[in-house]
C-alpha cells in the first residue's frame, strides 16, 4: 500500500465522529512506537513533520523511514508537513513525496494568508497524485521548534472569516485557534486554577462555541487542532523523578479533546507528550542502569512508553481504533 492522503480518512472520521492522530516524528524509534501502536489498534494514522524535524533528519531519511513503515504494517499513512512556512517548503516537500503539506500563514493579514495558502493548494492538487492541504485561521500561543508566539499574543479563531477563507483558497481541511496550546507549557499560571487535592494546574476550557459556530459556518468540512498533547502526568513525574525538572506542565485535558473528535475536528496535534513520554523511558533506564551506554537499551524503554502513550491516545481520547 502506498501512502496516502487525508481526503477519504476525514471523510470517514467525520462521520463517524471520531478524530485521526497526527503524530509529530523525528527518529526511527518514534516511527516505530506510533505505527507498531496503530496497527494494534487497527487505526488510521498520520505521521508529520515539523521544521525542526526536517533540519535533524533530513526530509528524505524521514520519507524512507515512513515507506518502511507502511511496508512493515501495511497501514493507510499519511506523511503531513506539519506548519509549513512558505511555499517554497510546501513546494519542496509536495516534490518529494509528502502527501499531505500544511501551509501556515495564520501570522500574516487575511488578504496575504489567503494568496499564499492559495498557491500552495493549486500546485498540490495539480500534482499527480493528489496532494492535501490544511491551512490556519487564528495564532496558537506557545513554541513547537520554529513557531513561537508568546502568551498574551494568541488570537482566536473568527468564525465569520472561515467560509470566505476556504471558498477562496480550496484548502482541504482548516486548523482552527479555540484555546489549545503549542509546547508542554501550554499556559500561564494566572489562567489556570490550582486543584486542592492535587496541587496541579486546572487550565481553563476550550472555545466549543467557536467550534460549533465554524462547523455551522462550514458542514462536512474538517477541522484541526494543533497544540493538542495533554502533557500526561504520568511521564511528566517520571521525568522528575529521575532527575527532571518539569514545574506546571499542564496540557489540555483529554476529554475536552475527545468532546472535539465527535463533533468537527478530524485531525487532532499530538507531539509534546510523544517527547515525554521518549525523555520519561530514557531517564528512568538511566537510572535504573548507570552502567548501560548501548543506545538500543535505553532508547528502547523510551520507544515503549512512546508507544504506551499513542495506544491510550487512539482508543481513549482520538477513538479512532478499529476504524479501517
Amino acid at each position: 500500500m502506498p501512502l496516502v492522503n487525508t481526503k477519504e480518512m476525514f471523510e470517514k472520521a467525520y462521520k463517524g465522529g471520531y478524530a485521526i492522530g497526527a503524530f509529530n516524528c523525528n527518529n526511527m524509534e518514534i516511527v516505530q512506537a506510533i505505527t507498531e501502536a496503530a496497527k494494534e489498534c487497527n487505526s488510521p494514522v498520520i505521521l508529520q513533520v515539523s521544521a525542526g524535524a526536517r533540519k535533524y533528519a533530513k526530509p528524505v531519511y524521514l520519507k524512507k523511514m515512513v515507506e518502511a513503515a507502511v511496508e512493515d504494517t501495511g497501514l493507510p499513512i499519511v506523511l503531513h508537513l506539519d506548519h509549513g512556512a512558505d511555499f517554497e517548503i510546501c513546494k519542496d516537500c509536495i516534490d518529494g513525496g509528502f502527501t499531505s503539506v500544511m501551509i501556515d500563514c495564520s501570522s500574516k493579514p487575511f488578504e496575504e494568508n489567503i494568496a499564499i495558502t492559495r498557491k500552495v493548494v493549486e500546485y498540490a492538487h495539480a500534482h499527480v497524485p493528489y496532494v492535501t492541504v490544511e491551512a490556519e485561521l487564528g495564532t496558537l500561543a506557545g513554541i513547537e521548534d520554529d513557531v513561537k508566539v508568546e502568551h498574551g499574543n494568541e488570537s482566536y479563531t473568527r468564525p465569520e472569516q472561515v467560509e470566505e477563507f476556504v471558498r477562496r483558497t480550496g484548502v482541504d481541511s482548516l486548523a482552527i485557534a479555540i484555546g489549545t496550546s503549542h509546547g508542554a507549557y501550554k499556559f500561564r499560571p494566572e489562567q489556570c486554577t490550582r486543584d486542592p487535592k492535587t496541587g496541579r494546574l486546572v487550565p481553563p476550557p476550550l472555545r466549543f462555541d467557536i467550534l460549533e459556530e465554524v462547523s455551522k459556518r462550514l458542514p462536512g468540512f474538517p477541522i484541526v487542532l494543533h497544540g493538542s498533547s495533554s502533557v500526561n502526568q504520568k511521564y511528566v513525574d517520571i521525568i522528575n523523578a529521575h532527575g527532571g525538572a518539569l514545574k506546571d506542565a499542564v496540557g489540555v485535558p483529554e476529554e475536552q479533546l475527545r468532546q472535539a473528535a465527535r463533533m468537527a475536528v478530524c485531525k487532532i496535534n499530538i507531539d509534546s507528550d510523544l517527547r515525554l513520554a521518549m525523555t520519561a523511558g530514557i531517564r528512568e533506564h538511566f537510572e535504573a542502569h548507570p552502567e548501560h551506554f548501548d543506545p538500543r537499551q535505553y532508547i528502547g524503554d523510551g520507544r515503549a512508553y512512546v508507544k504506551e502513550i499513542v495506544k491510550h491516545k487512539i482508543t481513549e481520547v482520538l477513538g479512532s481504533n478499529d476504524k479501517l
